[in-house]
């Protein structure tokens, strides 16, 4: 009865992305980070961008926030341009951010709190999550109380309980609750097994100045299972086609001297070895 009921209050939103380029720097110093990038995070699909390290993956999360805002180019969620921060897209960053002085269950229900709508339907969603993330027996503990696993588990809940039209996010753990509830998701990696394994689409992104290579569509049956997607001719050809944009990439930055770039070569050639 609670899932439906908790299934029922998702609105999942759509993300575009159109033309978008941002600078930082005075103008003779400036510094181009993203370049006439355009995409779009589907409504209800899961959008995996996969890039070189340092490409500026993290300069669009904040745009995508409203954290920051582009130089050139346009961003909207359902038609309405993102002029700033807002509960309908909600960021989780590897730092952890809970509330030190809060216990699990507090931290959770801050959100409907501060705006006063801390009804019995939020109480129920709460438990809910609570529930999905697994630290009932964890409620009433405080962050110093929790290893680092679970205060993201409780950071997701944190976040899903303001019910957002977009989660961007930069880890898994949140896999089994996407495949229950299908909320719009946006997912940064550099790892193109992760990536695979989790995405609807996969956004190939360039070196700095980012911008998308390639839009790859994982039509992979769910549930998945990683043990599956080993021996799957079209996961590999994914990997493949993803693979070969990453590598020319790297070559890229390789010959003008980055020392991520030569790490990913030499990686790639040993994955290629073996392949």
């Amino acid at each position: 009865m609670a899932e439906s009921k908790v299934a029922l209050k998702i609105i999942p939103g759509e993300l575009a992305v159109q033309g978008v380029s941002k600078s930082y720097g005075a103008t003779r110093f400036r510094k181009e980070v993203v370049h006439d990038c355009s995409f779009t995070i589907e409504r209800a699909k899961l959008t995996v961008m996969v890039g070189p390290s340092g490409c500026g993956k993290s300069t669009l999360i904040r745009l995508l926030a409203g954290f920051e805002q582009p130089s050139a180019g346009r961003i909207s969620l359902d038609g309405a341009p993102i002029t700033g921060p807002d509960r309908d897209r909600l960021v989780l960053f590897q730092e952890t951010a809970l509330f030190p002085w809060m216990t699990t269950w507090d931290n959770i229900l801050y959100g409907p709190r501060a705006r006063g709508e801390l009804t019995r339907d939020a109480l129920e969603f709460g438990e809910f999550l609570l529930a999905k993330v697994g630290l009932q027996d964890f409620r009433d503990k405080y962050p110093g109380q929790l290893s680092g696993g679970m205060q993201r588990r409780a950071e997701l809940a944190r976040a899903m309980i303001n019910n957002p039209k977009v989660m961007i996010l930069d880890e898994q753990y949140y896999s089994r609750l996407y495949e229950e509830n299908r909320r719009t998701n946006f997912f940064v990696t550099t790892d193109i097994d992760e990536a695979v394994f989790l995405a609807d689409r996969v956004l190939v992104m360039s070196n700095i100045p980012t911008q998308v290579r390639a839009v790859i569509d994982v039509d992979l049956p769910r549930p998945r299972k990683l043990s599956d997607l080993v021996e799957s001719d079209r996961a590999n050809d994914i990997k493949k086609q993803a693979l070969s944009i990453l590598h020319a990439e790297a070559m890229r930055s390789f010959s003008r001297g980055s020392k991520a770039a030569a790490d990913f070569v030499e990686a790639y050639l040993k994955r290629a070895s073996r392949a």
